[in-house]
Order: structure tokens, then sequence, then C-alpha cells
């Protein structure tokens, strides 16, 4: 996702369909925005040309109705009034084209087999993209999102943000101390020493892959970090780091993201930490994945790892499907026990679900917001009819059914489901059928059924390959035609 340094040129298309060309160290806007080009272009993505041409338009638009939901929701944590925030979305339309098209770029496998993305893997996608914007570019970031692909009038955005903090500073108060950290750390990054360089550790990370920039946005976030000992603390991890098998061009990206990293012990809690979770069946194969995944993992302190495992253990998972979990979803780390895996877990039981068989299954639903995620959709499903009994079999049968979303895909599968002359009961009985796309996949089979004038189970209908599927089709015609003669 890094662009390395000093790398000749990339050419993208803009948003409008014009060619730009980028310098891979070039600044996107001159002092402000170090990387939204060099992602773009790193994305593998020719612009947009490339994925609007390839997603059909009905699903286009519903990816651009949740990008910008995504974004809505970022911009008010960060502070911004609900009118604000829809402001900025309304003026942001090719910044939300630009979001859509990381979203094709991360996920490609998903689209070739025509599988829709869940809300939780859009949020998932994008979030950290936006909280890295963030935190280099701070409060211009509405600029920066507003003018994109152009470059805002520095001047003017440096302007209102002094007018901003002064016009706040009487109710907000600022914290000396911590400014003060901060400034002396960003110096140390760049402090030139008696021979006209960079301090070591510092050359070091560039060398590694990071680019000064982002070394200076992980001193904002972590002012700690250019103190740390070069041989002492930062080598040592990404030798770890290493050793456990992560390639050397995915270290730079784990560093940026989490470089408290840098600050954990490894002989104390790093190592320790691991053995106990591979003492719960956690491949130690896959802690490459795993910490690509979600390079904070191993940072939680012992307690609170203990804390979310004792909680698996009671809701009723084995020592083996804890490992599972943890491996597959390691930010279940992050969420808390008391505030969101337990509420989470009690409301899922009281539709008669089977918690351990769900946390199993889909761990990315107990990350969910249970007023405006998962009550919604239940209330859905009783809605159009189904009892009680068929949504919990329904949601146990596919555990990320609640992951989708309600407005941008289960309605409108739902009402094409409605024109296909299938009962409901097919619905209970294949509940997946919420997971394939609707454009690419499920009108495109369901027509060719229709044409070919037999009927196929709606499980064959969309989960078979394409060779199984006209395999079907030509069984089940021939079938046909044996009977009428």
């Amino acid at each position: 996702m890094r662009a390395s340094s000093g790398i000749g040129s990339s050419q993208l298309r803009s948003p409008s369909g014009g060619p730009f060309s980028i310098l891979r160290n070039q600044a996107y806007f001159p002092g402000k925005v170090s990387f939204c080009r060099a992602k773009f272009a790193e994305s593998g993505v020719d612009g947009l040309s490339i994925s609007l041409r390839v997603v059909p338009p009905s699903l286009l638009a519903a990816e651009k109705e949740e990008a910008k939901a995504v974004l809505s929701l970022f911009l008010k944590k960060q502070g911004l009034s609900n009118a604000v925030a829809a402001r900025t979305i309304n003026k942001s339309e090719l910044f939300i084209d630009h979001l859509v098209s990381r979203l094709h770029s991360v996920h490609k496998s998903r689209y070739l087999v025509g599988r829709e993305l869940t809300t939780l893997e859009i949020r998932d996608a994008l979030i950290p993209y936006l909280e890295t914007l963030f935190e280099e570019h701070g409060d211009i970031l509405v600029d920066v999102v507003e003018n994109f692909p152009n470059q805002p009038d520095k001047e003017i955005s440096e302007a209102a943000v002094s007018s901003s903090s002064s016009s706040s500073s009487s109710s907000c108060s600022s914290n000396p101390t911590l400014d003060s950290k901060k400034t002396k750390a960003m110096a140390r990054v760049t402090k030139i020493g008696p021979a006209g360089e960079l301090p070591p550790n510092i050359l070091y990370l560039l060398e590694l892959g990071l680019e000064l920039d982002q070394i200076k946005a992980m001193t904002r976030r972590f002012p700690a970090f250019p103190y740390y000992s070069l041989e002492g603390k930062i080598m040592p991890v990404v030798q770890f780091l290493l050793d456990i098998g992560v390639p050397k061009s995915g270290i730079p990206m784990i560093l940026y993201k989490r470089p408290q990293l840098c600050g954990v012990s490894l002989s104390e809690n790093i190592i320790p930490t691991m053995a106990f979770l591979e003492n719960l069946g956690v491949d130690k194969k896959q802690w490459a994945k795993v910490i690509h995944r979600f390079p904070a993992f191993l940072t939680y302190s012992r307690q609170k790892v203990k804390e979310t495992v004792d909680f698996l253990k009671e809701m009723g998972l084995s020592a083996e499907s804890i490992g599972k979990v943890l491996t597959r979803c390691p930010n279940i780390i992050s969420y808390s026990v008391e505030d969101k895996l337990r509420p989470t877990a009690e409301y899922f039981r009281s539709l008669g679900v089977d918690v351990a068989i769900l946390l199993h299954r889909s761990p990315p639903t107990f990350g969910l917001s249970i007023e405006a995620n998962i009550k919604p959709i239940t209330e859905f499903f009783l809605e159009k009819g189904f009892s009680i009994d068929e949504v919990r079999t329904m949601i146990s049968r596919y555990g990320p059914l609640y992951t989708f979303s309600l407005a941008e895909s289960l309605e409108p599968k739902w009402e094409f489901f409605l024109t296909m002359d299938y009962p409901r009961t097919e619905l209970v009985k294949f509940p997946q059928y919420f997971g394939y796309s609707l454009e690419e996949r499920i009108k495109p089979r369901y027509a060719i059924v229709r044409e070919s004038g037999v009927r196929l189970l709606l499980n064959q209908v969309l989960s078979l390959s394409e060779s199984e599927f006209v395999k079907a089709l030509k069984r089940k015609m021939k079938k046909m035609l044996d009977g009428k003669s």
C-alpha cells in the first residue's frame, strides 16, 4: 500500500478520465498530502477507469452509498456536526469514487466470484485509510476530501484552521506538556548530525521502506517512537517479524500502523503472549497473516487477551475454535467484552441462536452495533413474514447474514427474490443467497435458468461453479426432454 520513494512516475487516470502523472516520492498536495496519489497508484487500479467499467451500475451506486456512510461516520467521529459532515459528503463526489476504487483493489477476488462486500468489510477497508489521511492532514482533511483530486488552497486552509483554533481556545484548553513532547519528538526525527545525516534509526527506517512523512505521522501519534534505540528496540522487532514470516515489503506498513510494537518487550510480552495463544490453537504458521491483518494484535496486554479468551470459553468455544477465531479475526481482541461482545451474545441468545457456532463462523458480526445494524435486520425478516425460528435457522446456517447493509444489499435482493418464483423457505434453506452479488451472480444465473425452461434449487443456481452450473442445467434439460419423448 505504500509507494516506494524515488521510483520514477506512474500514470493514472483521474476520475474525470484524463491522465495525470504521479511521482512516487512527490507529495500529492505539496507539503501536506504525501500519499494520496501514491496509494491510489499502488492499489493497482488504473484510476477509476478499470473498476468502474467492471462493476454493474447498481452495485456501484450501492457501494458509493456505503462509502458515503463510512466517510460521514468518520467525519462525525472527528467532531464535525451532522450538517457539516453532510455538506462535505455532497461536495466530495470524486473522493467517494476514489474510496470505491480502493474497495475494488483491496477485494479483487471477491468481485471475480460475484460476491458482494459486507458492510463490515467495506468499513474495515476504508476506516484505516481515512485514519491515515486524518493523521497526515489533521484539520485540513475536509479541504483535502472536498478538493480531491485538486490541491486545496493552502493559505485559505491554514487560515481557516488558525481561525478555528483561535475561536475554540476559550472553550478547549490545549495540553502544553503534550505539545512540547510532540515538538521535541518531531525535531528529533529530522535532526541532522555532525556528518550531515539524519539519526541512525530514521535512516534505517527509510532504508526499510518507510517515507519520512510517514515517520513524522507516526511520531505525531506516538511521540516516544523516535527515542527508541535502533539496536535495542527497532531492529529486534523487524527481525522478529521476518522470522515469523512477514515479508520485508510488509514490515513498513505494520510499523506505520502500530509503532507501539517497537516499544513492547519481545521476551516479556510478545513471545509469551504468542505462546499462550498457540497453546489455544492459533496456528504459528499464520502469525504473519494475523499481524498483517491487525498489527495491534500483539500490543494488547496479556490481561486483555485473556479477558477475550475467557469470554470465548464462557460462550462454549473449544480451544481449537478459539485459535481459529483469533487467527481469522484477530481484531476481536479490540472489542470490549462488557460493552460489545457480551451484549451482542445476549441478543443472539435471546433469538435462540447458538452463540458459540455464530462466534466460530462469523466473529465480525460481534463488532456490529446492536441498535444500528443487528436489530433492524431481525425486524426486516420478521416484517417479511419469517418466523423467529426461521430467522434463527438462517443465522445459524449463514453467520455473515447480519454483516450486510440492509438498505443497499438485503432489501434489493429480497425484492428480486420475490420475482424468482421460489417459496420463501428456499431462503431459510439457503440464506447464503444474500451473500451473492445481485447484478453479477443472481440476476444473470436466474435469467439463464428461466431461458432453459428447467428448474434448479436456489443453492444450485448460485453456489455451483460456472462449469458445474452448466452441467447441472444440461442434466435437467436432458431429463426434461427424455420425459417428453
